[in-house]
């Protein structure tokens, strides 16, 4: 069994998360524009919320297409609105809308997943100051993270 941090429990979903997504790199535009959407709607929730909603989320959201977003009417947004199974505030879903617009302008003039990079490498690891691009493996500094 895999050494896990303490905030994972033993829910099936935060244990799949932190054993297959947390901490790993993530380079496909489309991945981190559905990261970037769920951290929006997780500002002011537990990030587990988000989680046991996020299959509800991937079908209300048109599988995180952001064409397919970008193109959302009033009416389609009133529609999400309806869904239970998503955080149904009307800022954010307007806001995904935006950010779906802006993410195709990104994508089509720069890449998405380029602009990314330096956040991460800038990020600094807790156990040994260093950047995450000069660390090693990335689950080589989560299990060290997690021993202490």
């Amino acid at each position: 069994m895999m050494d896990r941090c303490g905030w994972c429990g033993d829910l099936p979903v935060y244990v799949a998360y932190h054993d297959t997504e947390w901490g790993v790199p993530e380079r496909d535009p489309r991945a981190l524009w559905e990261k970037l959407v769920l951290d929006g709607f997780q500002a002011g929730l537990s990030w587990i919320t988000i989680l046991k909603k996020r299959d509800a989320f991937r079908a209300e959201f048109d599988g995180f297409d952001p064409e397919r977003v970008a193109a959302w009417d009033a009416a389609r947004i009133d529609r999400a609105l309806t869904n239970s199974g998503i955080i149904r505030h009307r800022g954010k879903i307007e806001a995904t809308v935006r950010g779906a617009r802006a993410f195709l302008d990104i994508e089509a003039s720069e890449g998405f997943a380029p602009g990314c990079g330096p956040l991460s490498a800038a990020r600094r690891s807790r156990t040994t100051g260093r950047t995450w691009d000069t660390s090693p493996p990335t689950r080589q500094n989560r299990t060290r993270c997690q021993r202490r």
